[in-house]
């Protein structure tokens, strides 16, 4: 307990120490009474959906009808029909064969990367994918190698100084959580084709926000093609839990048999189930939701670049501040908070060191009003802290 004790004062000192905060009521909302705030801008529910009415009815519905908890995983006991579809309306969404539900996206990731690569084989992930694209990447015994962020030259170098016919698969997120950028997926796809590769996209933070319908990255470009494994997660701008495999049949068959983390967890429940599928339902019928979404993004966007900071190379509704001191960055978060405005300070080891940030992420239901209070607040802080 000592040495523990010891790197907890070490991170503290850096101001890198984290802790639970506690959250009285809806926390994914774009308004909540986290701590003293009333305005909450750290949320990944783009959408507000988490907090949708319809999805609450259903959720209750199938409390009602199938109870709280699955009992089993899926290949035992747990596989309500519920299952069947929430994954047709997944994969229909992402205009492929078939889907497969995880407990998590984490889970979604570590299993499917697990399962698809091996020893011997070569896996290129971008330098600033999740975490657990990166845990997946190195617990499948694949030979890991790192491409510089988003950059085509480097990853075409590194495909092509490969043994010969080494089975590859090329790994980024589609939205980056943090820089909010988006992969070059069209690049990529040439040089999977070129190389004769696989490309695994992390469209966790692109399904429900990128696209027709919010379809995700493939469908923003364009892109349709048998080499493309499409991940996405049901809990951030679908507003509920659980992660997702979108692909062939014969892939989903495979990941049934052979994806460890879908095999051995208890399934979801059935109220989490009937959610998302209300969810995927309604951005069908209300396409506005993701319009007034992406309306609210531009809107923040352009005024805050205008003010002077730097946005790095933000394409999504995810927008960091960038600060760089980790301190400076908890200090402008402290202010914000202060004056009833929720924004996390993200710092080492999330991004590389040096490149602390204030990530606020807009959703659909921030009112113009809301987003000029936070514009404001972000000027007088901003100004008085000597950053822009």
């Amino acid at each position: 307990m000592d040495h523990y004790k010891e790197i907890l004062q070490q991170l503290e000192e850096k101001h890198l120490l984290r802790s639970l905060r506690q959250t009285d009521d809806r926390p994914s909302s774009a308004r909540s009474t986290h701590e003293h705030a009333q305005l909450f801008f750290s949320s990944n529910d783009y959408l507000g959906l988490a907090n949708h009415p319809v999805l609450k009815s259903e959720a209750i519905a199938a409390i009602q009808r199938w109870g709280v908890g699955s009992g089993a995983s899926r290949l035992v006991s747990g596989n309500t029909p519920l299952y069947q579809v929430l994954e047709e309306k997944l994969a229909s969404l992402k205009e492929t064969e078939a889907a497969l539900v995880f407990s998590t996206g984490y889970m979604a990731n570590i299993g499917t990367l697990g399962a698809i690569a091996h020893q011997g084989d070569l896996i290129l992930g971008d330098r600033l994918n999740h975490a657990s694209l990166i845990d997946g990447c190195r617990l499948s015994g694949a030979t890991f190698r790192v491409y510089r962020h988003r950059d085509m030259v480097h990853l075409k170098k590194l495909l092509s100084n490969r043994k010969k016919e080494q089975k590859t698969l090329i790994v980024t997120d589609g939205i980056f959580s943090m820089d909010g950028d988006i992969a070059p997926l069209p690049d990529i796809m040439t040089l999977a084709e070129q190389y004769d590769a696989t490309v695994y996209l992390d469209d966790a933070h692109a399904t429900g926000v990128l696209g027709p319908h919010g379809s995700g990255t493939a469908s923003h470009f364009k892109i349709s093609n048998p080499r493309l494994i499409q991940m996405g997660t049901l809990s951030k701008a679908l507003g509920g839990l659980g992660g997702f495999i979108a692909g062939s049949d014969v892939l989903i068959q495979y990941l049934v048999n052979k994806a460890r983390p879908f095999i051995y967890t208890t399934a979801l429940p059935p109220a989490t189930l009937a959610a998302s599928i209300a969810a995927l339902d309604l951005i069908q019928k209300e396409p506005s939701l993701i319009s007034q979404l992406w309306e609210n993004r531009n809107d923040f966007h352009k005024k805050v670049t205008r003010m002077g900071f730097n946005t790095l190379d933000s394409e999504s509704p995810i927008i960091p501040i960038f600060i760089g001191d980790s301190e400076r960055a908890l200090a402008f978060s402290r202010c914000l908070l202060e004056n009833g405005i929720h924004v996390s300070a993200i710092r080492p080891p999330t991004v590389p060191k040096g490149t602390a940030r204030l990530r606020v992420t807009l959703m659909a239901t921030h009112t113009t009003a809301e987003i000029d209070l936070l514009l404001n607040q972000f000027e007088i802080i901003g100004k008085n802290m000597g950053i822009i």
